[in-house]
């Protein structure tokens, strides 16, 4: 009768499940994982898909933006009915808001894309700018995933710092996420110049999940002795200084 509650609730396994880049910092990783499973490579897929297929069969973008409109409103009811987290369902509803709010308002389907170009050059411009600083992007996500810091920071920074095996894997992480979004704005670019809106959506899906799956688990293959190696010595320490305090207690 009592067990209910307690079966409800997630194990401690899927509470330290992570999606996207921040899933470097599972133990368990995985790519599957990683991309949200089937149900994040459908609700990453679909709204494109559906742009992209809308606006090529009738060519109307009112249309498309109605279309697409309403399936952002049911993936949102969905994540909501089934309890899943508020902020996550409304950022998704924003992000595909926010494109075709570009195409509405320009009265051009290519815009639609338009807000993806800007997001990519952001980060080519953060991550670049966290190498030049040597605190490597994609290390100080994975690190501070693995254990946030409210405090003590610069203690925080220099301890996966000051392991250089560890460092520079981060580093040629970060540099593998920048080749990223260069690849996706190389490619996307010029066929969003041209005009060509169904080469441009093909494109925008092939360089979407299964480009991020690809570089996701290159990411892993990249860093995961050095950080495993790294870790597995912090808790060993960590250990030995609690038990130390154990002993003087």
């Amino acid at each position: 009768m009592g067990g209910k509650g307690q079966d409800d609730r997630p194990s401690d396994t899927e509470e330290r499940k992570h999606t996207g880049l921040a899933a470097l910092a599972d133990e368990d990783f995985s790519v599957y994982e990683a991309i949200g499973g089937w149900r994040g490579m459908v609700e990453s897929l679909l709204p494109g898909l559906v742009f992209l297929v809308v606006f090529l069969v009738t060519g109307n973008l009112a249309w498309t933006v109605v279309a697409s409109g309403i399936l952002a409103l049911v993936q949102l009811l969905l994540r909501l009915l089934q309890r899943q987290s508020f902020l996550g369902a409304l950022t998704g509803l924003l992000g595909v808001g926010i494109c075709l709010v570009s195409a509405w308002l320009s009265k051009d389907a290519r815009n639609y894309y338009l807000p993806g170009f800007l997001i990519n050059s952001f980060w080519i411009l953060v991550l670049g700018g966290s190498l030049v600083a040597r605190v490597p992007g994609i290390g100080a996500l994975v690190e501070y995933v693995r254990q946030p810091v409210l405090s003590g920071f610069r203690a925080w920074l220099n301890s996966w710092r000051s392991d250089r095996a560890l460092l520079r894997a981060y580093a040629r992480v970060t540099l593998v996420w920048i080749l990223v979004f260069i690849i996706r704005l190389v490619v996307q670019v010029p066929l969003y110049l041209a005009g060509l809106v169904g080469l441009l959506g093909a494109a925008r899906l092939v360089l979407g999940v299964p480009l991020f799956a690809l570089a996701i688990w290159i990411s892993w293959l990249m860093i995961r002795d050095p950080f495993h190696a790294f870790h597995t010595k912090a808790d060993l320490v960590d250990a030995g200084h609690d038990g130390d305090g154990g002993v003087r207690g």
